[in-house]
């Protein structure tokens, strides 16, 4: 069978088994739209929470851009594990205990506030739609070459998928579905990261063949330090991005804004049990971990077969555009790899320098090119496409939920139609998420950066405006209302007046987030970074107006009392 036929079969089956499964689970009241009846088994919510949090950007993205950033992309593999821990620690089980079914009513109910409310259904949706845009540029990466369409095609597909099953199941349907895409997302990036080490290093624990020696003797990293040098590239292991500051303010920027993701918090909705919360979280996090410690052998190993594959330090090795192998070609289809004969000797040039005539490397397409330069077989191909897509739409999928909960339930029925009915609050909630499948898709076909970078951006907005506010209402009694509305609106603000200020109207153009340093940011902090900065921001601002405001009343202090009990 041909590698596009074979393609078609694994992720048309995959396909059929969400689909089936949302028609299978699909809620039939708000109770399963929202929490899915809130008993999920906490072995199956932490699978669920995997598939959930490991977006495209971590599936397709993170690779590729630590495969061309080196050392400069742990950024990436920090901060989101690192922020996990945060949340499965300090905010997890206490908004589980309150018992809301969005962040947005623990905000309204903990600041007796229906303007804080508003308010923060506003910083999530703004953050929300941010992070699906990253995953839009996922979906069409990955639709559009196992299709062999352009990028707009296989964006396009994907939308309907996306609306067909998201918008059909709710959180019950999306649960079950992403305990699916959590196998299959698994199997998919350790199978070929195994088959790739073994070929390379003769170890086939990824892990541990990226400190392995290849056939030559010399140590894997040393070999890619090496050649990258040779090139005109910066070395892969010491690439620090723009600056060890930036890196500690992008690290944490990322931390933070991973423990403010309302989708992720609102897996712990779906538990029966505080404890049960917390057992969620850890396995959660083995989860988590069984990708996240092989994506850094699988960029490295992607780097290496790519450069040795296109070019070589002597030109006399260099690949003859007409010889370009089926990879190469399939992927030009696509527009995301792009060659010019700068010099019209019909050689391909790869190199760090101006002479470089791979002029579009997309980042984005390593993790699922690399088995294709690998040489390795049809079947494992095709399964790399059906894990990458497992991963965007299942991210996709909950953050669209997030949306239209935040939509319906916080604005809707917890401001302005308090008595609206439960079908018609369901309706609206459908309503809602079809709504913002076609905002993200919109910005999809107008993709602001890689996956990962729109991501990075996404997290910032959580982290200056929802994780401060929650924080405070956790651990800290006397947080009024005035301080914690005053406090999200001034983070999200600085956060977002610094990216708007530095990457155009809108956003930035791809090209320019790997660029140089520019003199007038703050401190050298790149945009991307910003959140972090924007989260002291808020903190500082919402303790300075909640000390000149009255304290909360009694039976607030007393809510946060209970809540913090074991």
């Amino acid at each position: 069978m041909g590698l596009q036929a074979l393609t078609f079969f694994i992720v048309g089956f995959t396909f059929a088994i969400y689909i089936g499964i949302a028609f299978w689970a699909r809620a039939r009241s708000t109770d399963e739209f929202y929490v899915a009846g809130g008993d999920i088994h906490p072995i199956a919510n932490g699978m669920a929470t995997a598939a959930d949090w490991m977006s495209a950007a971590s599936f397709i993205s993170m690779a590729g851009l630590i495969a061309f950033l080196g050392y400069g992309g742990s950024v990436f593999l920090m901060g989101w594990t690192g922020g996990y821990v945060l949340l499965a620690l300090l905010l997890a089980p206490y908004l589980r205990k309150h018992g809301s079914f969005t962040v947005p009513q623990f905000i309204s109910d903990r600041y007796y506030s229906k303007t804080a409310r508003v308010v923060a259904v506003l910083c999530l949706i703004i953050a929300s739609v941010t992070y699906v845009i990253g995953q839009m540029k996922g979906i069409g990466v990955a639709f559009s070459r196992f299709l062999e369409v352009d990028y707009d095609q296989g964006l396009m597909v994907g939308m309907v998928i996306v609306f067909i099953y998201a918008v059909m199941g709710g959180m019950k349907g999306i649960t079950y579905t992403q305990i699916a895409q959590y196998v299959i997302m698994i199997i998919a990036y350790t199978i070929p990261a195994i088959f790739i080490s073994f070929m390379l290093t003769g170890n086939p624990i990824p892990q541990l063949g990226l400190g392995s020696t290849i056939q030559d003797g010399t140590y894997l990293l040393d070999t890619l330090d090496q050649i990258v040098k040779d090139l005109g590239f910066k070395e892969y292991t010491t690439n620090a991005r723009l600056s060890l500051f930036n890196m500690f303010f992008y690290t944490l920027s990322l931390m933070i804004g991973t423990a403010g993701l309302p989708h992720v918090i609102m897996r712990f909705f779906t538990v029966p049990s505080v404890k049960a919360a917390r057992l969620s979280a850890g396995w959660a996090l083995l989860f988590i971990a069984l990708l996240y410690t092989t994506a850094p052998a699988v960029a490295a190993m992607a780097r290496l077969n790519f450069m040795t594959t296109i070019d070589q330090p002597n030109q006399e090795n260099n690949l003859a555009y007409e010889n370009r192998p089926s990879w190469f070609r399939n992927w030009e289809k696509t527009g995301l790899l792009q060659f010019e004969d700068k010099n019209q000797d019909g050689l391909i040039q790869y190199n760090g320098n101006e002479t470089n005539e791979m002029v579009k490397v997309d980042r984005d397409i390593m993790v699922l090119a690399n088995p294709e330069i690998a040489g390795l077989p049809n079947w494992v191909i095709a399964l790399v496409a059906a894990g990458g897509l497992a991963a965007a739409l299942s991210t996709a999928a909950g953050l669209l939920l997030a949306i239209s909960s935040a939509i319906s339930h916080d604005l809707l029925k917890g401001v302005f139609r308090p008595n609206i009915t439960e079908k018609d609050e369901l309706k609206a909630s459908r309503i809602a998420m079809a709504g913002s499948i076609a905002v993200a898709g919109y910005f999809g076909f107008n993709p602001p950066d890689f996956a990962a970078g729109t991501v990075a951006l996404a997290f910032g907005l959580a982290a200056s405006s929802i994780f401060p506010a929650l924080m405070m209402g956790i651990f800290s009694k006397n947080m009024n209302k005035e301080g914690a509305i005053a406090g999200m609106l001034s983070g999200i603000g600085v956060t977002l007046l610094y990216v708007f200020q530095h990457k155009g109207v809108m956003f930035i153009q791809s090209t320019s987030f790997l660029g140089g340093m520019e003199p007038n940011w703050f401190l050298g902090i790149e945009p991307n970074a910003f959140g972090a900065i924007g989260a002291m921001v808020n903190f500082i601002v919402a303790y300075t107006v909640s000390k000149n405001n009255e304290s909360p009343p009694e039976e607030i202090k007393d809510m946060v009392e209970r809540i913090r009990l074991p």
